[in-house]
């Protein structure tokens, strides 16, 4: 027997169930992420301390400690929900994706259904690898020299607990979203915007841009902790030159 297509009104039950469960699912993970709060709080406030494990394998052999202080009276359950919720939506959202594109497949040729796959996953593991090298290097580096910095002895700095989450976060999503670009410059390579002579030929046009992207990203003046931020993103555009004339 012949199976009648889905209509319009199929399609758009379908994706509310693939949106319940989808928010099912963060919202179960977000809880779980709220109970072990020493846990994910641990991992939250590593970086402010030297003995957090990017310090000693970059040698910093300055022993310092940022302490964090609270100013509202909810301030601090608020932050504990909005940290959990960022780490639910981290810990679901390769489910979160799986619907999203079980979703969209079926209307898909076998060889769109492919590159759409590749598309997907390496752009997942490129922003989760952004997360981590700022979380790991960049944050760290970032942290230590604002947190430590003082115009004058006599002027303490006082960090607020919301300042230093609300860094982390915009700081890991930015480098999240750099990390898209070998995967952009792809896509446009493929559709033919660019190719890899012209990114080539740009390359030093594009090293300035780097440099100053990075000295936005980290306000610190030492050159150091510039070009430790600058290097992984200028790796990304050689890597991204060889995708884009890999795949001519």
């Amino acid at each position: 027997m012949k199976q009648e297509p889905a209509t319009f009104w199929d399609h758009l039950d379908e994706l509310r169930s693939v949106i319940i469960r989808s928010l099912l699912v963060v919202v179960i993970s977000a809880a779980v992420a709220f109970f072990l709060k020493d846990a994910l709080f641990s991992v939250v406030l590593a970086p402010r301390s030297s003995q957090f494990v990017s310090y000693r394998l970059l040698g910093v052999e300055e022993s310092f400690r940022l302490s964090l202080m609270n100013t509202g009276l909810t301030e601090q359950f608020m932050t504990h929900m909005r940290v959990a919720l960022y780490a639910g939506l981290l810990l679901a959202s390769p489910y979160v994706l799986y619907q999203l594109f079980g979703f969209i497949a079926p209307g898909l040729y076998k060889n769109e259904r492919r590159a759409a796959t590749w598309i997907v996953c390496s752009a997942y593991l490129m922003f989760i690898l952004g997360t981590l090298v700022d979380y790991f290097l960049i944050f760290p580096l970032t942290i230590r020299f604002l947190g430590t910095y003082q115009v004058s002895p006599d002027v303490a700095n006082m960090l607020t607990l919301q300042s230093y989450i609300d860094t982390l976060i915009g700081m890991s999503f930015i480098m999240g979203v750099v990390f898209e670009l070998p995967m952009v410059c792809a896509i446009l390579g493929k559709t033919g915007f660019i190719n890899g002579q012209l990114m080539t030929a740009y390359r030093r046009h594009a090293v300035v841009a780097i440099l100053i992207a990075s000295a936005i990203i980290t306000p610190t003046t030492d050159a150091f902790t510039l070009l430790v931020v600058a290097l992984p993103i200028w790796l990304l555009y050689e890597i991204s030159i060889f995708i884009v004339k890999l795949n001519k």
